[in-house]
């Protein structure tokens, strides 16, 4: 800690500044990977599209015969 006293007032500065915006970085990345591992909406939509075309596929498959 000796050290960090000796240096200039920017020098300071940029120091903490580095830390800080290190630190929100990484609290960033982590909720994001937290939060969006999935997409509860985009699961259902996808269910549904799924489940929309299997109908419409049995349908043209039915009245083709």
């Amino acid at each position: 800690m000796t050290r960090f006293g000796s240096l200039a007032p920017k020098t300071k500065n940029l120091i903490v500044a580095g830390g800080l915006s290190g630190f929100v970085l990484g609290v960033y990345y982590y909720t994001m990977r937290a939060v969006g591992g999935t997409d509860e909406l985009q699961v259902a939509i996808d269910k549904f599209e799924q489940a929309k075309n299997k109908k419409e596929a049995e349908t043209t498959s039915s009245a083709g015969s």
